[in-house]
């Protein structure tokens, strides 16, 4: 007999083990994390497809976090969207904040510590955003390009503002327990083994400077630390910021180091990525014969270098950001298609299908009746050029789903539902 799983661990999580601390959301935020000047702000900008943040050379440009919300590319809704050729057109999008830059210190206030901490508390997930390159006329918070000093920093800010949470979650939790029972205040109140345990898992990875959400946690122990407000519970992909000659040869002294801090630390997705190659690409953006044009020529100083194949192929990967980003969230999407609009909704991993037709309209949750569901794939293969599910009908492939359905990547649906008007008092 095989063994038998371990009950309420976290076996196999993948990206969901940052995501199960965080909220249950459909309109959750990705936050650019990193020390000043390394191109957050930049990021943000490119991300967004248009200038929204001052992207100044001065440390502290960005103080009060600018949010905008970044398209998500998307094959299927735009096949969907060139199908159907609606009036109306409305993709998923991603909410990214640019956050002011952070400075050792930052957990005791230094900086505009107290603002950043306030800010990256608010969002859902980190872009960690490392400089890797050099440039005499973008100045260095610490005079010298070095981004595993850079992570040391930031993660150390992170841990120490989160041992400054933990020194108030005991008191915190014995109030709680004295409360509960009608205990005096003067009374020692007994701590649960859950909460012993999470208490102990939580500072045991704080103090090697490593994300919480990093850790091995029972669903128990997951639920308790879900209160207390820790900032390293929230997922992170790393983005390292090349120079554009290194991006272009996919390769940097650094790259290693920073790889090995990354599996040493808990582990995470790395990106390498250059806003100066990012930002070369957009500024072209009107003129596509020209963007193709440098990009070509990118391409060609690769081969000049011995580089050949597709990942040596000069392209943006500002898509590619935004869909990991997505992804460490947790967040998915299905499709509503029709005449007069293509729309693609946003929803959580695992949602169900009346929680996902609430998305659309509270009353379609209230009033569910069933999903009428089509599978993306199905309907590319079988729809033969035709705005309209008939085809995918005839061939048994368009399923009608109750209240249990879990929604799947890619989903096209119907909801059905019905709201009978509360009767006047």
């Amino acid at each position: 007999m095989p063994p038998k799983k371990k009950s309420g661990g976290d076996e196999d999580l993948g990206l969901m083990k940052a995501a199960r601390f965080g909220r249950v959301k459909n309109d959750l935020s990705m936050g650019f994390v990193g020390l000043p000047n390394v191109g957050k702000s930049t990021m943000t900008n490119l991300l967004a497809g248009a200038s929204h943040a001052e992207a100044a050379n001065y440390p502290f440009c960005t103080i009060d976090p600018n949010v905008v919300r970044c398209v998500v590319p998307d094959q299927k809704f735009k096949y969907l969207a060139d199908c159907y050729k609606p009036p109306s057109v409305v993709p998923a999008v991603l909410k990214v904040v640019d956050i002011a830059g952070l400075i050792r210190g930052a957990s005791e206030g230094a900086g505009l510590g107290n603002a950043f901490l306030s800010h990256i508390s608010a969002v859902d997930g980190i872009f960690h955003l490392v400089r890797a390159f050099d440039d005499d006329e973008v100045v260095h918070v610490d005079d010298s390009v070095d981004p595993i000093r850079d992570l040391e920093t930031i993660q150390s800010e992170l841990c120490l503002k989160d041992q400054e949470t933990m020194s108030k979650v005991v008191e915190r939790e014995k109030d709680r327990v004295r409360k509960e029972k009608g205990m005096s205040r003067s009374s020692e109140p007994p701590l649960s083994e859950t909460f012993q345990s999470a208490y102990d898992k939580v500072n045991a990875l704080l103090n090697a400077n490593t994300p919480v959400q990093t850790g091995d946690f029972t669903s128990g122990e997951v639920d308790i630390i879900k209160d207390w407000g820790i900032i390293t519970t929230k997922p992170q992909v790393y983005l390292v910021n090349l120079s554009q000659k290194n991006f272009i040869r996919k390769g940097s002294k650094w790259l290693p180091k920073i790889g090995e801090w990354v599996k040493s630390h808990g582990g995470g997705q790395i990106i390498p990525m250059s806003c100066e190659f990012e930002q070369n690409v957009y500024d072209l953006r009107e003129d596509k014969e020209a963007q193709k044009a440098f990009l070509d020529q990118c391409t060609d100083e690769a081969k000049a270098l011995g580089l050949t194949g597709p990942q040596f192929v000069a392209k943006s990967v500002i898509p590619r950001i935004i869909r990991s980003g997505r992804a460490s969230l947790c967040l998915q999407s299905f499709y509503t298609a029709g005449p007069k609009e293509v729309r693609a909704w946003t929803i959580q991993k695992g949602t169900l299908a009346p929680q996902a037709a609430g998305v659309i309209h509270t009353d379609f949750e209230r009033g569910f009746i069933k999903a009428e569901v089509c599978n993306f794939d199905d309907f590319k293969a079988l729809h033969g050029g035709q705005a309209s599910m008939a085809k995918v009908k005839e061939a048994g492939k368009y399923k009608q789903e109750g209240k249990g359905y879990v929604m799947q990547e890619g989903d096209i649906v119907v909801f059905m539902h019905n709201v009978t008007a509360s009767k006047k008092k």
